[in-house]
């Protein structure tokens, strides 16, 4: 089982990520992670948090000599913005000698579509910092990283994720346009957006613009692809086991993902099923696998992969800091006030996506291990080796008694 924690504020000292079921030999490539931290950092539409942090991991304990051990895995990333906030956000009782930055004022004006009321009134909780520290999206850098080591024990036996931006506010590709996952690889890590249409892309790019000045913001939708998945990861034979409802939840799970989409996703229920399953074909080659012309189920059929690719997508709100902000209440004295102002997005769906590739890696990985599992890469290689050995001798079996006596 693999499993990972986290735990830090946006303006605290570090966020710290721990990472159990990591099997041992994996050899760990810093640089990708760290290219992964940066890629969450970017996209068109970040706010000035993102000119300041440059997050790095430091891998603390499980890995030795460039490879994972079978230790539970940790690592930090530290928050360049904390001397700016220590006289806000120090631990002890009393404030330190010598704490830096501004103490600033109690926040008591909730922010509508933010956790800062639930939070407040689910921990008891005066002072609101205490729940938006913790409930901001700073948290997914550690999410990140671990999806990086997740990404990486998948890249290890051929599985590739990639994303793209499909929507911006109400601008998005059209439904009868399916995106590749060449076409989504190919997309350069410097395009602001990382859609695959050039001229839409700069449409959105001109929306964001428009609700930056009208100090508002937008979402919108992303999809990640992943490619290699063997068949028979997930199970259908219990309600927690199913992949697919796995994937929802991580993605669900994600800052402001209100809505999932597995394939076509809420389009099944607008189409006759003849334009929904997914045909199944003999093989194209003599040699190759069952054929399907297309993949609506977004490689996914009763909660198991089929072999093609998985194709889930994220619906995000927009971000729930206005610069004009909307109507709240003061806790304090529960009169009328403007919602409280933190320093935030005009549109993070980018950003969004590099989690959203994280987290399903880490649901794959979880999956992969749990069908093909071992103590250390060489088991796993073993018994997938044997897997993909069986499942062959299953189809040679079939062509040989199809074939014409002779």
């Amino acid at each position: 089982m693999l499993r990972f924690l986290t735990a830090g504020e946006s303006h605290g000292q570090t966020l710290v990520m721990t990472l159990d079921g990591m099997p041992a030999g994996l050899e760990i490539d810093i640089d990708a992670l760290n290219a992964q931290l940066r890629r969450r950092q970017g996209g068109y539409g970040r706010g000035r948090r993102m000119q300041i942090e440059s997050d790095r991991a430091d891998i603390m304990a499980g890995v030795r000599h460039g490879r994972t051990t079978g230790a539970p895995i940790a690592l930090l990333i530290r928050n360049r913005d904390w001397v700016n906030w220590q006289q806000t956000m120090y631990v002890e009782s009393e404030m330190p000698e010598g704490a830096t930055g501004a103490n600033r004022p109690d926040v008591t004006r909730p922010r509508p579509g933010h956790a800062d009321l639930a939070g407040a009134i689910k921990y008891g909780h005066t002072d609101v910092r205490d729940v938006l520290e913790r409930a901001s999206a700073r948290e997914t850098a550690a999410r990140v990283a671990a999806g990086s080591l997740a990404r990486q024990l998948l890249g290890r036996f051929g599985v590739r994720i990639t994303s793209h931006v499909s929507a911006i506010g109400g601008i998005a590709l059209p439904e009868s346009r399916e995106v590749s996952f060449d076409d989504a690889q190919a997309l350069s890590e410097d395009s602001p957006l990382r859609c695959v249409d050039e001229s839409l892309q700069q449409r959105m790019i001109a929306a964001i613009d428009a609700a930056k000045e009208a100090g508002d913001t937008l979402g919108g939708a992303f999809e990640v692809i992943a490619r290699g998945l063997p068949p028979g990861l997930g199970s259908y034979v219990q309600w927690d086991r199913k992949l697919d409802g796995r994937l929802a939840q991580a993605m669900m799970c994600i800052h402001a993902i209100k809505a999932v989409g597995i394939g076509i996703g809420p389009d099944v229920a607008f189409r006759p099923g003849s334009q929904v399953h997914d045909e199944i074909l003999p093989p194209a080659r003599g040699d190759g696998p069952l054929a399907r012309p297309s993949n609506n189920a977004g490689g996914l059929e009763g909660g198991v992969t089929n072999g093609e690719d998985v194709r889930v997508t994220g619906f995000m709100k927009p971000i729930a800091t206005l610069m004009k902000p909307l109507r709240s209440v003061d806790l304090t004295t529960l009169q009328d006030a403007p919602a409280a102002i933190e320093r935030s997005d005009v549109c993070a769906v980018p950003a969004a996506a590099v989690v959203g590739e994280a987290m399903v890696a880490f649901v794959l990985a979880d999956a992969f291990l749990e069908k093909l599992g071992g103590d250390s890469i060489d088991e796993i290689a073993q018994h997938l080796a044997a897997t993909n050995a069986a499942v062959e001798r299953r189809f040679t079996a079939a062509r040989s008694s199809a074939s014409p006596a002779r």
